[in-house]
C-alpha cells in the first residue's frame, strides 16, 4: 500500500515539473510506464494510455499552444494512493483550439484530478476540465 507522504511527494513533484510545463522531460521519474489517463469531457468518459514520453509530447503542445502558462494549485488532498488537486492554469491563445483561431488572449483554464500512485509512481488518473469554460473566453462569451 502506498503511503500518503510518498503521494503527495510524487504528485506534488509531478505537478510542479513535468504538469507545470517548466521540465516535462522528467514525466518517467513520476509515471509509470504506462498511465491509464481517464478524461471526462461533459457526458464522455474516454480512456487513453500514455506512456511518460507520450504525456511529456503533450506538456510541449499545451505550452505551445498557450504559452509559458501558470499553474496554480487550489486543492491538493492525499489519502493513501490518492491525491485529489484542482488546479488552474493560466496562459495566452496562441494555437488554434476547436477551430477557433489564436486571439492572444489570456485564458483561464480549471481542471480537477484524481491521481492513483503504485510503487512510487503514478499509475492512473481522472481528469475533468470545464471545457465550456475555455469554450466561453475563446469564443469572447466571458
Amino acid at each position: 500500500m502506498t503511503s500518503s507522504e510518498v503521494t503527495r511527494r510524487v504528485v506534488g513533484d509531478f505537478l510542479r515539473y513535468v504538469r507545470s510545463g517548466r521540465e516535462p522531460q522528467r514525466a518517467a521519474e513520476f509515471m509509470a510506464s504506462m498511465v491509464r489517463a481517464h478524461q471526462v469531457q461533459s457526458e464522455d468518459l474516454t480512456t487513453v494510455e500514455r506512456t511518460p514520453d507520450d504525456y511529456a509530447e503533450h506538456v510541449r503542445e499545451m505550452t505551445a499552444t498557450w504559452g509559458a502558462f501558470d499553474l496554480t494549485i487550489e486543492e491538493f488532498l492525499v489519502d493513501g494512493a490518492r491525491a485529489y488537486v484542482r488546479l488552474s492554469q493560466v496562459g495566452r491563445h496562441l494555437e488554434p483550439v476547436d477551430g477557433i483561431a489564436p486571439t492572444g488572449e489570456t485564458v483561464r483554464q480549471i481542471n480537477s484530478v484524481v491521481y492513483h500512485v503504485e510503487d512510487g509512481l503514478i499509475t492512473e488518473y481522472w481528469m475533468q476540465i470545464d471545457r465550456a469554460g475555455l469554450l466561453a473566453q475563446l469564443r469572447g462569451d466571458s
